[in-house]
């Protein structure tokens, strides 16, 4: 029998499912106020969360659905990639379409992350010039123009998904062809 649904295919619950979750940490970031995570074990756990567990927990969930409920069994390192990298994908295509359409909802969001991140500059290093201080804010100001912010989402999160698809893979691989 042959295999009708591609493994980048089944990725895509799990990359639905991987956005909805990034989109409602956000939210719930956004309302408890941005400030309590600067600085905070909550803003470390949260990075840890969202670019390691969340996703190595993903990928490895989808690439083993494919293996055993779609693939009868077996799973290569290329089908391991294809799953990964598409869940990955799909969850920073919609985090990104989010973060943008936030920031057109609520532009004051900018203004506040800027001020945040202000504050958290001079009180690290107290010493830096206005000019040192300007330089680094307009580069953040960059990196939160949506043109920049949806392809470096989306680039960002694919080449974790390759790494973290590369590192199941290696886990759960079985070829057809593998000799026993």
């Amino acid at each position: 029998m042959k295999n009708t649904i591609s493994p980048a295919k089944s990725g895509l619950l799990y990359g639905v499912f991987f956005g909805v979750i990034m989109i409602l940490e956000f939210v719930i970031m956004y309302i408890v106020g941005m400030k309590s995570l600067v600085d905070t074990s909550a803003g470390v756990i949260t990075n840890i969360l969202n670019y390691l567990i969340l996703p190595l927990a993903l990928i490895y969930m989808g690439c083993n659905n494919y293996k055993k409920n779609i693939n009868g069994g077996y799973i290569s390192l290329n089908e391991c990639l294809k799953t990964g990298v598409s869940i990955a994908f799909v969850a920073a295509f919609i985090y990104a379409t989010f973060s943008v359409i936030f920031n057109i909802i609520f532009p004051e969001f900018t203004d506040e992350m800027i001020a945040l991140t202000k504050g958290t500059m001079i009180t690290k290093n107290p010493n830096m010039t206005s000019a040192e201080l300007e330089m680094g804010l307009s580069m953040v100001r960059k990196f939160m123009n949506p043109l920049i912010v949806f392809p470096v989402t989306l680039a960002m999160y694919s080449f974790f998904g390759l790494i973290y698809s590369l590192l199941v893979g290696a886990v759960i691989k079985k070829d057809k062809y593998q000799s026993i």
